[in-house]
């Protein structure tokens, strides 16, 4: 009897937590207009406990995403706009002295917030992406000899201008596979952009909107462990690992496939994807991973993982074509 109870119990739990998480997307999606896909993914992000790299134009909406994610959670969010004359401590922090008490006393960088966006982070030098690298992938800032933890929900969305090249400095391929998805954003469709035109005109006349819902940092940590209890089969986990394993050994699937990628991904990459699988399989109320969230999630996940050779340059192809190449190659196990 006592078993019972506690998997009804746990039924609804989790019934909760997934109705929360729906009126989560319902306020994003009422705040960002036609970037349902960008929203998806970073709720994916945020539920397997990662981190976010955005790359369009300017002005659709991928400061005001994270931004709206922000507001509706209980935490604290920081804007960096990175430049060639940012430097490191301008995102850790550093020990200030005060004169009246004769003792350094430390003031705290945008890095040491739950959400962090580094807007146009490749226009910042390698000591300063350095700096951002460790807090992405250490969970701590360094700062002289004393190391501070990061807040147990911590969260960077990156963007890149793919416009204007001009005086950035291209993302090593280690920082790049710290960041658990890439989106690629564009322009909003005609109809779209008109919705975009009357939001902000509502904007501007002060119409009410939706109060906040408050969400508790606790809150998100419960559904981070409800996403690692989310069911991963041993087929699946194959399909996974073959599927990665294909952009190392593309020789396997096709000749022409292996002379369009010189390196492929990671183990890191591996892990990603099942992780983000786990997400997406709870953010759609599912007990268990199926191949389409695996295939959904393979292109943001692997697409600034692997390494198109100048050939591949050359006949106009893209790493989102050659991963889709991949998964029409590669077959679901079982």
């Amino acid at each position: 009897m006592t078993d019972v109870s506690a998997a009804s119990q746990n039924i609804l739990q989790r019934q909760q937590m997934l109705s929360r998480l729906q009126t989560l997307q319902k306020h994003l999606a009422h705040d960002v207009i036609g970037q349902g896909q960008l929203l998806e993914q970073m709720l994916v992000t945020l539920l397997a406990d990662g981190h976010l790299l955005v790359e369009g134009p300017p002005g659709i909406a991928k400061t005001r995403a994270i931004n709206a994610l922000a507001s509706q959670i209980d935490s604290q969010f920081k804007r960096i706009q990175f430049t060639p004359d940012l430097l490191p401590a301008d995102l850790t922090g550093t020990e200030i002295f005060r004169p009246q008490t004769g003792d350094f006393v430390f003031e705290a960088g945008p890095l040491l917030n739950e959400f962090v966006l580094a807007d146009e982070i490749n226009r910042a030098p390698a000591k300063v992406q350095s700096a951002l690298l460790e807090a992405m992938a250490e969970r701590q800032v360094t700062v002289g000899k004393v190391t501070r933890k990061l807040p147990a929900l911590f969260m960077v969305m990156a963007t890149q201008n793919p416009i204007e090249q001009e005086g950035t400095y291209p993302l090593p391929e280690a920082q790049l596979d710290r960041f658990l998805m890439k989106i690629d954003v564009n322009y909003p469709s005609v109809d779209v952009e008109h919705e975009i035109l009357r939001l902000n005109l509502q904007e501007a006349a002060n119409v009410a909107k939706p109060q906040p819902l408050n969400i508790a940092i606790d809150e998100v940590l419960g559904w981070r462990r409800e996403v690692l209890a989310t069911e991963i089969s041993s087929s699946m986990e194959q399909y996974i690992v073959h599927l990665v394993q294909a952009t190392r050994q593309p020789e396997a699937l096709s000749a022409d496939l292996a002379k369009y990628i010189e390196w492929g991904a990671s183990p890191r990459a591996t892990i990603a994807l099942a992780r983000c699988a786990q997400a997406r399989a709870f953010l759609h109320g599912r007990r268990s991973v199926y191949p389409e969230d695996i295939q959904w999630l393979a292109k943001p996940v692997l697409r600034h993982r692997i390494l198109l050779s100048y050939e591949a340059e050359a006949d106009g192809l893209t790493p989102d074509i050659v991963i889709s190449q991949l998964l029409n190659k590669v077959a679901v196990s079982g």
